[in-house]
């Protein structure tokens, strides 16, 4: 069976706060170490009061904290808002404090509205840098050359292990062209997925850190004892993307028992485009579903999205998946 990750949203709960948000992070992680997934991601977002995980870094040194041997890492950091150099310096101080354990995965969207974009003093026109600045940052984690006067410290030498995520194909044509591996947001974005895997993978060139093609697929996953349960637990996620589209970001909300009577219509159509690579069921449901879609795209790795209100269920939705598809390492 292939591997099985974690992104885990960070979400804000009506009724708490960010602090309970990154502690029960912390908490999954552990679990999720113990039931055997191979890593545990956290995205940057900003201006969003309902994820926690704005500064991603420090998210990540948290959950790290809490937990022994699971690889904890970003997926990703949005590399236009920031500095290479300093995305260096941050993730060079991470692996030098978890070592052998830290992912820095990367991303060329903005991960915000425009009104963020401008407050971080960053220009949208970054993204067109996005190669070229996939490689400054590769340098930067690179053991020092004689002679090399600019280095980020303590970043030299510690050659963390870089990722490209994607929605699109550009992102499967960088991949290729650097022989890194390749997360494609399948969770949100489904409409690419296919046309991306080929062409990462018919364009793919070896690499120090890669000898061949890794592709990573992001599936909402939601494991219950029954499927009635499961797509109950699944409303929080469709209510947030219900109040996406109509402008509201707030906090996640307990599920609720019909769904139809939340959104309409139009709202409806559109979240089932984007949530289209979900599954929500009984183990049974899931290791169909999730056989089914890993035998049609050939993915080498899962990372689930559980997006579940309540942290218990949402334990369990883990345990669920752990105990029914067998990761390998």
């Amino acid at each position: 069976m292939v591997a099985l990750s974690i992104l885990d949203l960070v979400r804000v709960n009506e009724g708490s706060g960010p602090k309970q948000a990154l502690d029960r992070a912390r908490d999954a992680a552990r679990r999720a170490e113990e039931l055997g997934f191979t890593r545990y991601w956290v995205a940057e977002h900003h201006n969003a009061p309902g994820i926690a995980s704005a500064a991603t870094s420090l998210a990540i040194a948290h959950i790290a904290s809490g937990t022994n041997t699971i690889r904890v890492g970003a997926g990703g950091i949005m590399l236009p808002n920031h500095a290479p150099y300093v995305i260096a310096e941050q993730f060079g101080t991470l692996a030098q404090l978890y070592p052998g354990r830290i992912d820095l995965g990367l991303g060329r969207a903005p991960g915000t509205d425009q009104m963020a974009v401008r407050a971080l003093r960053r220009s949208p026109e970054n993204a067109e840098n996005f190669p070229q600045d996939v490689l400054e940052l590769q340098a930067y984690f690179a053991p020092p050359e004689a002679g090399q006067r600019l280095q980020a410290v303590p970043a030299a030498g510690t050659n963390v292990p870089l990722w490209i995520l994607g929605s699109s194909t550009f992102g499967a044509q960088v991949a290729a062209e650097l022989g890194l591996p390749y997360a494609f947001a399948s969770h949100f974005a489904p409409d690419a997925l296919m046309p991306a895997l080929k062409i990462y993978r018919a364009r793919f060139k070896p690499s120090d850190q890669l000898a061949a093609p890794h592709a990573m697929i992001g599936v909402n996953i939601i494991a219950a004892e029954t499927d009635a349960e499961a797509r109950r637990l699944a409303t929080t996620q469709q209510m947030s993307f219900a109040n996406i589209f109509r402008g509201s970001r707030g906090l996640s909300q307990p599920p609720i028992d019909d769904i139809e009577s939340y959104w309409s219509p139009a709202e409806k159509a559109q979240a089932a485009h984007m949530l289209a690579f979900s599954i929500y069921g009984s183990p049974a449901t899931v290791q169909d579903r999730l056989g089914e879609l890993i035998e049609t795209t050939g993915a080498d790795e899962v990372i689930v999205v559980s997006d579940v209100f309540e942290h218990e269920a949402r334990m369990h939705s883990f345990e669920l998946i752990a105990q029914n598809i067998t990761p390998v390492p």
